[in-house]
């Protein structure tokens, strides 16, 4: 794997593992982070929007499914977990990232909204069955 690649890799066990404080450490100062039919964060709101995630106690996990890196470049193809309590939503996630000087300066993903929607609907469900 490239170094872009495991910048990236280590991004993500540092979110998953609820030290947004660390994984911020990863990111440019200008950094970018995109989300389909979300406003695009920029510079130090993504670093105060993964911060108040984590302490608003929102949890997050992604099974990676494909990693490629080449050069600046890593793809990512996943599925997403978020999750609040007893609720968990799942959704697949295709990621585009781009590391420069070993940070990432680009995080852009992109997901059908239906697809975050039925996994909410699932989650809430799930909970309410007390599954």
């Amino acid at each position: 794997m490239s170094d872009s690649g495991a910048v990236v890799t280590q991004f993500f066990s540092l979110l998953e593992s609820g030290q947004a404080a660390e994984a911020v450490e990863l990111l440019a100062d200008d950094a970018e982070w995109r989300n389909s039919g979300l406003p695009t964060l920029r510079g130090r709101r993504v670093a105060s929007t993964l911060r108040d995630l984590e302490r608003r106690k929102v949890r997050f996990r992604a099974d990676m499914h494909h990693l490629v890196a080449e050069g600046e470049v890593v793809l990512t193809e996943r599925t997403d977990f978020l999750s609040i309590g007893r609720w968990e939503s799942s959704f697949w996630v295709c990621g585009t990232f781009r590391v420069r000087d070993g940070r990432i300066q680009l995080w852009d993903d992109h997901y059908a909204m239906g697809n975050v929607l039925a996994g909410s609907v699932k989650g809430l469900l799930a909970m309410v069955r007390g599954g």
